[in-house]
């Protein structure tokens, strides 16, 4: 296939995304060629400026991240796939660097790194960075797996996978009341996925998983030069490990159904 017949599909799934829904997509427009917009429904005006910015939208009820990508990806009109959250962006330099894929196409996927801007700080270490994610493939190189909420993209065996330089950029959290609104409802999500795999909590990972959690964000991975927020970072990290083997651990006690 000739280079310049390289052309990619951006999917995103959403949600009441009308705030920063507009800021991931013009952000790509320049570097793809279709854009997928699947919708689960939203109650704001996520659908409408989809479609004021050129994107199809495919609304499907929402059964989980993973299954929601998968939805996406299978309806990408393309089979070069971007996938990026609503709240994402790509860097000017991962702008850059996929036009220049696009015209070399090598790899089966490839990786970035993202970089998560939370209460307005840019966040450059701790476990929140470099977070490389694969979010740029052919559509036969995998297929996105992993737990709820905490999906990932995972490479068939026998393909080969490569890294771009340059940030996807990550607008999540704007203050701490909403991080800890993000926390319980993720540890719910996480707890029962575990529940229903037949996972079992105990004391010792109440007590020593958010201990290792904090030591490793904060310590380790040198949270500690992040200022503030790299504390308040870790400290809320070792308090979700915590909520997801508590949660479990009363689902185990309470026979709550799988």
């Amino acid at each position: 296939m000739e280079a310049t017949d390289v052309k990619i599909s951006l999917v995103i799934i959403a949600f009441n995304e009308e705030d920063k829904l507009a800021n991931c997509i013009n952000s790509a427009k320049e570097v793809v060629d279709d854009i997928l917009v699947v919708d689960s429904y939203s109650t704001d005006q996520t659908v409408l400026i989809a479609g004021s910015l050129g994107a199809r939208v495919i609304q499907n009820p929402f059964e989980g991240h993973i299954e929601q990508k998968n939805f996406a990806l299978q309806n990408a009109y393309y089979e070069h796939v971007l996938s990026l959250d609503a709240d994402e962006a790509l860097s000017e330099q991962l702008r850059n660097n996929i036009l220049k894929i696009k015209s070399n196409w090598q790899a089966d996927a490839y990786k970035m790194n993202r970089l998560t801007s939370y209460c307005g700080k840019w966040i450059r270490h701790g476990t929140w960075y470099p977070d490389r994610k694969i979010r740029l493939f052919k559509k036969d190189a995998g297929s996105w797996k992993g737990s709820n909420p905490h999906d990932r993209f995972d490479v068939r065996e026998g393909k080969n996978i490569s890294f771009i330089k340059g940030d996807i950029l990550h607008y999540t959290m704007d203050n701490i009341s909403d991080h800890l609104k993000q926390m319980d409802y993720f540890t719910e999500i996480m707890a029962r996925d575990l529940h229903k795999a037949g996972k079992k909590s105990n004391y010792l990972k109440l007590i020593f998983s958010p201990m290792i959690k904090f030591v490793m964000a904060y310590f380790v991975r040198l949270g500690i030069l992040d200022g503030y927020y790299g504390l308040v970072i870790a400290l809320n990290s070792a308090h979700a490990s915590f909520l997801k083997y508590a949660k479990l651990m009363d689902f185990n006690r309470r026979g709550i159904e799988k």
